[in-house]
């Protein structure tokens, strides 16, 4: 073709792919509904924008877009006469033809000099619906096929890369088919009627497409993984509302399901069997395309193919396809109804009769075998009777077993026959023991188009769960998404996403049903109500979902529908309750100024329950302490406690603005609490502080640093060590990567450490690209509280004329004081940060919404550390300005970076006050209510709509976030927020979208002409930055120092194995649930990508506690398997752990390697992809214990080292290491501890006992470093080395500061185990000679001691009693003096504290008492070791126990006991119980329910009782039955003694 004539046709507008025309001369006042139906008859109108003056008016111009191009070129007609719609005036309008854009071709991706129409259409004979029966096999379900009038039409448009499928369908009342005489009415219109249908699969959705050729027909069959978006398309005429923008996409309506009556299903629940649909659109995901080639444009065909395989999709042939129209019966047939054996034509009523029902099946194995078909493992029509029968003749557990491993291998099983031939090793993970403080939640995502269940996964629980445990496996997690593919459901203007809202709604009302559960609405977490969730719950005869909201609290005085739900999420946080913690509540008032609350959401919290909420959470500081501040639940009250000394023993301090509704439920629940997190900026912080001043070359100098240092730290150990401990993330994995590096295994570059390095390089570059998440070393993200002791000035506007003076000095004095002390800073010691400093809370939109204050040293405030405390003085309260935020436990961005000091001090804040007031209802709130309101907020939830829109603005306009569209924006954003409190949606008018969007926010899916270059700060540090894949280093040599370190025996390596097949899993569901694509994501939470359940921020929390999870309970089943925590133990266990994943890996190289020939193809037995290869992260559930394996001495710390090596398969062999760690520590001084036989670090097994026969030659071996106190007893007691030991009992300890005990984690112990069981029990326990010393002295020392082992009968045993006295104690440095233990056969102990304590009485000689002190542990629940990261001063967790407290009067328990004066004894209490040995006792909770379990108890001797979870209770004096208990609320996993100390130190 000349050049001239493709220059001709290329000015055509008739064969442009779409033509735009502009109009002028309309009134101001029309809709798009009034131009649609003026320009209707020229041609299919794509879209219709009107355009705005200057001042946002509306200006009567505007433009009208027609695909395909109209018939005629009516825009000629000068001028063009118009009538709108209900006037009769005729208008004159001025048209013009928009000059083409783009010349409507498309480049390949592979070779960008061939080029592709945008579009192409092909019209098919016919269309197959239907799903993949055999591997080769179609099962069609459904054919549509084309007319002349209505074709079945496949268009491919590479300009927005997907395919459109169209095609009619016509519906026919079942009923016409009824013989003439039945009665209906033979009016056949009546019944019949046409829609049109399309379908949309994103060129990324389909990845392979099969080509099928015979005679002059070809075939294209796409088989999809998950359905694409269906719509229905209607009247356009009523599509159209009073915005400025109309689309011909408006008038296509999202579908849920293709059926003849649609209306019924509103009444009905919802299922993954769907009742009689035309087409399955959620399960027949196979769609088969039949083409006559003597019909259709076959260069067009060919060019379609081509251009397929050049945008990345493969067609491939498939020589033996077959499309079946015979339909299998699904398995529902054989499930959801009474199955009969050998049922025949033949056979008679009373044999259908007699013959026997199959039982249901169970429901745990009916819901995993839902949670296989509706994830497309196992499909219903491949489900034979036969396989029913074998599955139901299965153990549950059995079946169970078998259904999660199909789940979790995630591949298609054709013959589900074959899934009975597999191997289970040790059954499955769902069956491990989990954290007390978790559950296991089944759970399950309704798209728009079906109900994908999941393997139940272990979550932390909350309150309502908790309460209902016996009963957890009744409840369901829901959450209402788009399409898998597409993840969240976005909110959206106009009408045609009612049908998917519809969906919602008939799932909120109707309920879900599995089987023969029926699960109903409940209500919504706040967290799981932004993200479209809420918890549903199979009621019982005796218990609903009305009674459980009636536990949760009385909500009837809240008329506000929007606040009702959020007071019944408030009871879903997930939480860790403080058990047996009844708190004493005074109430304070809130400190406010006019209409500003300066304590809005902070109350206080006494030291001792801050212990035990430490305890239970896990958390101290480096110094012991507990942390400052928590945030909590306690009934009907939320927001946070801060540490205070005004808060006395049990006391919690709770202000009015607190309290949200009343509840029965009392007990502390924590949420998190206060810690230090490292700072970042984002893409909304910078823009606000480049508005007031700071210059661009301050961002992108920090961002090249950060790029440069994480490229360094790849290959130099220091600078990784450096950041990792500095740029610390929420879940602190961080510190555990430093610690790795510590061990020496970047050095020797090991591949599972190499990975992760590499892979929180990539996660970092992917925040720094996406989000410009700069890394600020000075500063902080932390929790805030007020100023209880009014000492810090605060934001008063009198001084505000100070903020513009020119001298720093003068301007300080009118900014707010902070106070803000970091735990570690320099010289890893508390510091104080001083001097002016930016105060910000995520999101900043508005220029006002980051201050300027000052930090100042307090003394008053030193106890509280890491973080910012606010001033309760001044006309404004300052948490209020920054984004409208206030205390109740909200983070705060705190920076002394003066790089980042603004020009501009302190902007005018935004007055965050609503425009419109909440609703309010007459009545009571109802379930209709609330589940309305959830449907609407998931319609109108414009948040991010709002927050793009002002992100794009504030970058396209010159005065960035000070513009008046941002400020507006602002305001409205603050809305969106509080949409989910005040039920208030934002609106967004048209004049306030971008027209105009910036590169880096990479809207793919706008046209080129609305994208341009930025070249502000945010668009020049996009540029900056080149994502970096991430690939795991599978190929590097595992740690030689650790596989040659052991002669490991087979029978370990195969019990290692054996877990790691359970564990591999359970990483793999995580994975599977969550999309994520690797296990080192997984294992350190930084997750490059996953299923858009919750925000990035979000998810990376929750992905922390699930990580946390699955580590804790599988050391706890390699703790058993190796028979013990010790590192004797342990070590070559895991050690065996390592070898065996090493082996694997080496194993699957091999066949990486090898090929062979399919189809005359070189295929590999392996792909070496991260998805085929296994697992690796296995052994580094103790990354510690490799470390001490690693570096040469296994046998550090070892308890006895006779008795352990034998009984372990494995043998050191090694006393050396290629490599040694550099010797740091993370967290100062407090992680060395010096006893007589030298230092021991942090992770050390600390020697605490010595066997008498060998104390003497170990006394040799250590410097003495003992105090040279004289002993006062008898010879019964020598002192060797320093180390005081019983000679006739064979038990030393050697001295150990209380202080420095308490600064590890959790200390691993020893103990020698090769010692006479008599020797421990019987006269020797009660030897009076031994015990002959008084306790004079002011105090103590008290070692907590747990057993986990087995006797020598194989059962479980954790009797331990351990008998604490002393010569003379220095009363300057308590010391231990010795520890008597009972046990069965043990195989060791573990220290989880050493505290001081006041002395039981002063000149009491314990050779008095007939028997002396003991503490008795009963039914102790073995806990793993923690990490390297887990927090220090641990304490017992006990299911029950027993204190005996032999001969003490009511004045010396009354002095013990401090203020617990309800539970003074009398000696003689249990002298007289009913049988004279036990006493059957009933046990209160604090709100005097009984529990229903009965324990027995030996209290031969009288005393204190530990029991239940843990509860101290009053046994009266009366003795016998004893009916009812005085609960003094004592933490489970704090003994009694413990406690009492705490209450010493208040």
């Amino acid at each position: 073709m000349a050049r001239s004539a493709i220059v001709a046709r290329a000015n055509d507008w008739s064969h442009w792919v779409e033509v735009a025309v502009q109009f002028s001369g309309f009134p101001v006042n029309t809709t798009t509904r009034d131009i649609w139906n003026v320009f209707k008859n020229e041609g299919d109108i794509l879209t219709i924008e009107l355009f705005d003056d200057y001042n946002g008016n509306s200006s009567g111009r505007g433009r009208i877009r027609f695909c395909p191009p109209p018939a005629g070129a009516f825009w000629l007609r000068t001028p063009y006469e118009a009538v709108v719609e209900g006037t009769s005036a005729i208008i004159p309008l001025s048209l013009k033809l928009q000059a083409r854009k783009r010349d409507f071709m498309c480049p390949s991706l592979v070779d960008p000099r061939k080029r592709y129409p945008e579009v192409m259409i092909l019209a098919a004979d016919s269309l197959d619906f239907g799903f993949m029966h055999e591997p080769t096999t179609m099962m069609g379900m459904f054919r549509t096929t084309s007319s002349s009038s209505n074709p079945v039409t496949l268009r491919l448009d590479l300009l927005h890369r997907e395919i459109v499928v169209g095609f009619d369908i016509t519906f026919t009342n079942p009923r016409m088919a009824t013989k003439i005489g039945s009665g209906l009415s033979q009016n056949k219109e009546e019944y019949t009627r046409t829609e049109n249908y399309t379908f949309v699969i994103p060129l990324a959705q389909a990845t392979i497409v099969h080509q099928m050729k015979l005679g002059t027909t070809s075939a294209l069959l796409f088989s999809l993984e998950t359905p694409p978006n269906f719509y229905r398309k209607v009247n356009e005429s009523v599509t159209h509302s009073e915005a400025a923008f109309w689309s011909r996409r408006y008038a296509l309506f999202r579908q849920t399901d293709i059926t003849f009556n649609p209306l019924k299903l509103r009444t009905v629940p919802l299922a993954l069997k769907k009742t009689k649909p035309t087409i399955d659109i959620g399960r027949w995901t196979t769609y088969h395309f039949l083409f006559d080639m003597a019909k259709i444009d076959r260069a067009l065909y060919s060019t379609m193919c081509c251009a397929l395989r050049d945008f990345n999709i493969e067609i491939l042939p498939m020589a033996s396809f077959r499309l079946t129209t015979h339909r299998d019966l699904a398995v529902w047939e054989y499930i959801d109804q009474p199955s009969r054996r050998g049922k025949t034509k033949t056979r008679t009523a009373l044999d259908d009769l007699m013959a026997e029902d199959i039982p249901p099946l169970s429901f745990p194995v009916r819901y995993q075998l839902e949670v296989c078909i509706s994830q497309g493992f196992l499909n219903e029509h491949n489900l034979t009777k036969g396989f029913v029968d074998k599955l139901m003749s299965l153990d549950a557990a059995k079946a169970q077993d078998l259904l999660e491993y199909v789940a979790n291998r995630k591949q298609r099983v054709y013959n589900p026959m074959e899934i009975f031939g597999i191997k289970i090793i040790q059954g499955s993970a769902s069956r491990l023991k989990i954290p007390h403080y978790c559950t296991y939640v089944r759970s399950a995502i309704v798209t728009p188009s079906t109900i994908y269940f999941s393997t139940p996964s272990i979550e932390t629980s909350n309150r309502v769960i908790r309460q209902y445990s016996e009963h957890a496996d009744r409840f369901l997690r829901v959450r209402f998404t788009d399409e898998k593919f597409q993840g969240k459901l976005n909110a959206t203007e106009g009408e045609n996403m009612n049908e998917i809202y519809t969906r919602v709604k008939r799932a909120l009302n109707n309920g879900i049903t599995i089987g023969e559960r029926h699960f109903e609405y409940l209500a919504s977490g706040n967290s799981q109500f932004r993200e479209h969730g809420a918890y549903f719950f199979c009621p019982l005869a005796h218990l609903g979902v009305a009674d459980i909201r009636r536990w949760m609290g009385d909500f009837q005085d809240i008329k506000v529908i929007a606040r009702y739900t959020a007071r019944l999420g408030q009871c879903f946080s997930t939480t860790r309750a403080i058990n047996g913690s009844k708190v004493d509540i005074v109430e304070i008032p809130d400190i406010i100024n006019g209409t500003y609350n300066f304590t809005d959401g902070v109350g206080k919290i006494s030291k001792f329950l801050a212990q035990l909420a430490a305890s239970e959470v896990g958390v101290n500081l480096p110094s012991g302490e507990p942390p400052s501040v928590f945030q909590f639940r306690l009934g009907g009250a939320k927001g946070v406690l801060a540490l205070s000394p005004d808060a006395r023993l049990r006391e919690i301090h709770l202000r009015s603005s607190q309290y949200k509704f009343h509840a029965i439920h009392s007990g502390l629940e924590i949420i998190r609490c206060s810690q230090f997190s490292a700072a970042h900026l984002n893409r909304q912080l910078i823009l606000v502080l480049s508005t007031l001043g700071v210059p661009d070359h301050v961002f992108a100098g920090k961002l090249k640093n950060q790029l440069s240092n994480l490229a360094q730290a790849m290959v130099d150990e220091k600078i990784a060590l450096k950041l990792l401990q500095k740029e610390i993330d929420p879940n602190q994995m961080t510190l555990t990567l430093a610690s790795m590096i510590l061990e020496g295994f970047q050095k020797v570059q090991e591949p599972f450490m190499l990975s992760l390095l590499h892979l929180w390089r990539a996660w970092s570059i992917k925040y720094l690209k996406e989000k410009a998440k700069i890394v600020i070393h000075e500063g902080a993200v932390l929790l805030g509280c007020v100023d209880e002791t009014r000492t810090l000035r605060g934001h008063y506007e009198n001084l505000q004329h100070l903020r513009t003076h020119p001298a720093e000095e003068e301007r300080i004095k009118s900014i707010p004081e902070v106070f803000v002390q970091i735990s570690k800073g320099n010289n890893d010691k508390p510091q104080v940060m001083l001097g002016p400093m930016i105060l910000a809370r995520n999101p900043s939109l508005h220029p006002g919404d980051i201050r300027v204050v000052c930090g100042v040293d307090q003394p008053k405030l030193h106890h509280l550390r890491d973080v910012v405390v606010l001033p309760q003085t001044g006309d404004r309260d300052v948490a209020h300005m920054c984004s409208g935020g206030d205390l109740d436990g909200d983070d705060y961005f705190i920076c002394w970076d003066r790089e980042l000091l603004p020009k501009e001090w302190n902007y005018e804040p935004m007055i965050y006050a609503p425009e419109e007031q909440p609703k309010r209802v007459n009545g009571n709130v109802t379930t209709d209510d609330i589940t309305t309101f959830f449907v609407n907020y998931m319609k109108n939830d414009l948040l991010p709509t709002i927050a793009h829109a002002h992100l794009a603005t504030a970058d396209y306009l010159p005065k960035g976030v000070k513009e008046e569209k941002c400020i507006e924006l602002a305001l409205r954003h603050s809305c969106a927020v509080d949409y989910p409190k005040t039920g208030v949606p934002a609106k967004v008018p048209h004049s306030l979208r971008p027209k105009m969007w910036p590169h880096f926010m990479e809207k793919r899916h706008k046209p080129k002409d609305q994208i341009y270059v930025s070249k502000k700060v945010l668009g020049q540090l996009y540029d900056l930055v080149e994502r970096v894949d991430f690939i795991p280093e599978l190929e590097k040599t595992f740690d030689e120092r650790i596989l040659g370190a052991y002669n490991l025996d087979p029978q370990i390596l195969h019990e290692a194995a054996e877990i790691k097949v359970v564990y591999d899993a359970a990483m793999h569901r995580i994975m599977a649930q969550h999309e994520i694509r690797t296990e080192h994501e997984v294992w350190s939470t930084f997750v490059l990508q996953h299923a858009n359940q919750s925000k990035d921020f979000k998810f990376h929390e929750e992905m922390g506690a699930i990580s946390a999870s699955l580590k804790e309970r599988f050391r706890a089943a390699c703790y058993e398997k190796a028979g013990g925590a010790e590192f004797a133990r342990i070590g070559p266990f895991v050690a065996a752990m390592y070898q065996i994943t090493s082996d694997e890996l080496i194993h699957a190289f091999d066949e990486y390697r090898q090929a062979r020939i399919i189809g005359g193809k070189e295929v590999k037995f392996r792909q070496r992809l991260a998805m085929n290869m296994p697992l690796t992260s296995f052994p580094w559930l103790f990354p510690s214990i490799l470390g001490k394996i690693a570096n040469g001495n296994p046998a550090a710390g070892r308890a006895t080292v006779d008795y352990f090596a034998s009984n372990v398969s494995g043998q050191p062999r090694k006393t050396g290491g290629r490599h040694k760690s550099e010797e740091v520590t993370l967290d100062g001084e407090g992680d060395i501890l010096r006893t007589t036989e030298g230092l021991v670090h942090r992770g050390e097994l600390l020697r605490l006992f010595v066997d008498a026969d060998q104390s003497h030659e170990a006394a040799a071996k250590v410097i003495p470093e003992v105090a040279t106190s004289s002993s006062t007893s008898d010879d019964a007691h020598d002192k060797v080395g320093g180390a005081e030991y019983s000679s006739n009992i064979g038990v030393g300890i050697p001295e150990v500061e209380t202080l420095a005990i308490k600064s590890f984690p959790e200390m691993e112990k020893a103990i020698d185990t090769t010692r006479r069981h008599k020797e421990l029990v019987g006269d020797d326990l009660r030897n009076k000679e031994a015990a002959s010393s008084s306790l004079a002295a002011d105090s103590l020392t008290l070692i907590t001691l747990i057993d986990f082992g087995m006797d020598d009968k194989g059962d479980k045993e954790s009797d331990l009693a351990a008998q604490v006295h002393s010569n003379s104690i220095d009363n300057t440095r308590p010391k231990i003096r010795e520890s008597l233990l009972d046990y069965e056969f043990g195989t060791g102990f573990k220290i989880l504290k050493s505290i001081s304590l006041p002395a039981m009485h002063n000149s009491r000689d314990l050779s008095q008492a007939p028997n002396t002190d003991l503490l008795s542990l009963e039914d102790i629940v073995d806990r793993p070791a923690p990490g390297p990261n887990y927090s220090p001063d641990l304490s017992l967790d006990t299911r029950t126990g027993t204190l005996l407290a032999k001969s003490h009067s009511n004045e010396e328990v009354s002095a013990l006991m401090g203020d617990y004066e309800r539970a003074l004894l009398e000696d003689s209490v249990l002298k007289h119980d009913c049988d004279g040995s036990t006493t059957r006792v009933f046990v209160t909770d604090g709100d005097g329910a009984s529990d229903p379990d009965v324990d027995y108890f030996d209290h031969s001797a009288g005393g204190l009782i530990f029991m239940g979870k843990g509860d101290l209770i009053q046994v009266p004096e009366t003795g016998g039955m004893v009916e009812e208990a005085v609960l003094l609320d004592l933490d489970d996993k704090l003994s009694l003694l413990e406690n009492l100390a705490l209450l010493n130190e208040e």
